[in-house]
C-alpha cells in the first residue's frame, strides 16, 4: 500500500474509491475527475431507481463502466458483484479509512441537509425522513452506517491480495486527504483519452 504522502508512481485512469458510508467517497471522486479529466459514474445512481428500488440492469451497467478506459466511481455493491467487475480493472483504489466520529459527522450533516432541502438524488429519490433511524432501520443511513462502518477494515487484507494490479492508497483521516490532494494528487497532469 503506497503511503498517503508519497508521490504517485503512474497516471491514474480507472480509479475506486473505497471506504464506510460517508466518509466522503463520491465527493473525492468528484474532485478527482475534475482534477485528472476522468468520467464520473455515481455508483449509486447506477443502482437505485425510483423509490429506491434496485435497477434491473445495474450489473450490465456496472460491467460498461468497468470496459472503458478511464473512470473514476465509488466502490459499492460488492455482495451484488459490482467488486470484482470493478477491481479487477482498477488501477488505483482509494481507502477513505476515516475514524468513526468523522465519517458520522459528514454523514449526519449530509443527510440532514438533504432532507431539510427535499434535495432530490439519483432517478429522483429523495432522503428518508429522520424518523425512520427509530421507525424503518432496515432504510435509513444513519443506521446503516452504524452496523457496517468495521467492514472495510475487515474486508480490505484480502482486497490488497486479490487486486494486485491496483495501486493502493489509504487516507486515514480528513487532513490526510486534503494532503494528499494537494499533494500527490496534484502532481498529476489530467490527460484526456488518445
Amino acid at each position: 500500500m503506497q503511503n498517503f504522502r508519497a508521490p504517485l508512481t503512474h497516471q491514474p485512469r480507472r480509479v475506486l474509491i473505497c471506504g464506510v458510508t460517508g466518509a466522503g467517497k463520491s465527493s473525492l471522486a468528484r474532485e478527482l475527475s475534475r482534477r485528472w479529466a476522468l468520467p464520473y459514474t455515481e455508483i449509486d445512481a447506477l443502482y437505485h431507481g425510483p423509490n429506491w428500488q434496485p435497477r434491473e440492469q445495474f450489473l450490465d451497467d456496472v460491467h460498461a463502466l468497468a470496459a472503458n478506459e478511464q473512470w473514476v466511481t465509488e466502490w459499492q455493491y460488492l455482495n451484488l458483484g459490482a467488486g470484482p467487475a470493478l477491481g479487477e480493472r482498477a488501477d488505483t483504489i482509494i481507502w477513505l479509512d476515516l475514524p468513526r466520529y468523522q465519517a458520522r459527522w459528514r454523514l449526519l450533516r449530509r443527510t440532514v441537509l438533504r432532507r431539510l432541502r427535499h434535495e432530490r438524488l439519483f432517478n429522483g429519490n429523495v432522503e428518508s425522513p429522520l424518523h425512520t433511524f427509530f421507525s424503518d432501520p432496515e432504510r435509513n443511513i444513519l443506521r446503516w452506517e452504524m452496523q457496517t462502518h468495521n467492514a472495510w477494515r475487515e474486508r480490505f487484507p484480502a482486497v490488497l491480495e486479490q487486486y494486485p494490479q491496483a495501486n493502493f492508497i489509504r487516507l486515514g483521516s480528513v487532513r490526510q486527504v486534503a494532503f494528499w490532494l494537494n499533494g500527490p494528487a496534484a502532481q498529476v497532469v489530467a490527460r484526456h483519452p488518445d
